[in-house]
This record gives C-alpha cells, structure tokens and sequence, in this order.
C-alpha cells in the first residue's frame, strides 16, 4: 500500500556525452560497492521481518545501443507468478548452487524467461547486491545485447518485454520517493518509483538497480 509520495529535490544533470562500451566497463570495474549518494534510497528492512538468510540470486541488466542511445530492457512478470507477480523486473532468478556464478544464473534465466543467447550477451561488470522483500540477496549483471534480437517469451513468466532509454531514467524529474507500508508492526521504508513510460511502472528493487546503474556511470 502507497501511503505518501514526495519528489526527490535535487537538480537536473543532463548527459555530458554519450557512453561508450568500454566506459561502461570501466566504471563498472571501479567497485560494486553501495553509493553513498543513493544511501537514503536504500530500503533496509527490520532484521525481524526477514529472520532466515537470504537465497542468493541474480539478474541480468540487458542494455543496447540504437541510432546513439543507450537502452535498458526490462520485463514485465506474468499477474500468476507467486512472488512479485505483475512487476516490471529484470531476467533472473535463484541460484541453483554455491559454484554458480552470478553471470552463469543471469544468463541461464534470460534465455529461459526470453530466449536471449548467453553468446549473443557481452557482460560489461555487476552492480552491489540488494536484499529484496522477498528474501534474496540478488547479483545484478550488466550485460550488452544487439539493438534488434529475436525474443521469444516464455509465457507462464513473462508477458511483456520493453526499453526505456538511458537518458530518460537519469532525469530526475522522472522518479521520487514513496513511503510504503510493511506488515505490522514494522514501520514505512522508502521505495523509489518511477513515472509511468510505455504504459509500464517501474519501481522498487528494479527501479533501486537502474539507479544503482546510473550512479556507477555517473549519470546521476
């Protein structure tokens, strides 16, 4: 449940120029390590609510370049899947054993869910880990993918799958903070959401990885 809603006060920073793959790279390889400048986006959630050690996960941030442009692709799951049915997300999932790397996970769950090749993806670097609500400790993998490719959706996980420029999701004026009720007696955490685009909702865990993408790219 949405209980309050406030825009993030901070002034627009427009692009300086467009990143190259090898920049990309290179700031990804500086660190994994939170942001201090996103430090009070992060949701931390009362270690009361979330008891048991979190199952480790990973997902893929798939990104391409069009007529100069950096996108970000994005799915949207199936309103039947048990856990955060309905959301916007990233291709991924659990990891099956200790010896599984985040990139091996990320890549076995982008061609199951959207037939996306592990050879046609140059992984560029991660990102830190978050903790979901759900409980998972989740990888997120950069990786670049050709501007056209021949999807094809597996549809008991997946109903839609979109992209959102680079540019757009830098802006700040296209984001904010709301304050979301957990179950009692735990207090509100803030959650970032973005304004709608394509008809789509992006918000929390996956709105928080864009964010943490951009900050490690200095774009915010």
């Amino acid at each position: 449940m949405i209980c309050s809603g406030s825009a993030v006060p901070r002034p627009k920073m427009e692009l300086k120029k467009n990143l190259t793959e090898d920049e990309i790279r290179f700031f990804l390889s500086q660190g994994s390590g939170s942001h201090p400048k996103l430090s009070f986006y992060r949701s931390e959630f009362p270690p009361e609510l979330l008891p048991e050690p979190p199952l480790k996960a990973a997902v893929l941030v798939p990104m391409y370049k069009k007529r100069g442009r950096w996108y970000i692709l994005f799915t949207r799951r199936t309103a039947t899947l048990p856990e955060h049915s309905g959301q916007v997300a990233f291709p991924g999932g659990r990891t099956d054993s200790e010896e599984e790397s985040p990139e091996y996970t990320a890549l076995r769950e982008a061609e199951e869910e959207i037939n996306l090749k592990p050879q046609d993806v140059r992984i560029l670097g991660r990102l830190a880990q978050l903790r979901t609500i759900s409980n998972y400790l989740v990888t997120p993998v950069i990786g670049r993918i050709p501007p056209v490719y021949n999807f094809k959706l597996a549809s008991e996980e997946v109903s839609r799958i979109f992209s959102i420029p680079l540019d757009w999701l830098a802006d700040p004026n296209h984001y904010e903070i709301r304050m979301r009720k957990l179950p009692n007696p735990f207090p509100a955490v803030p959650v970032i959401y973005y304004r709608p685009y394509d008809g789509e909702l992006l918000w929390g865990v996956s709105a928080e990885i864009t964010l943490n993408l951009l900050a490690a790219l200095n774009r915010i």
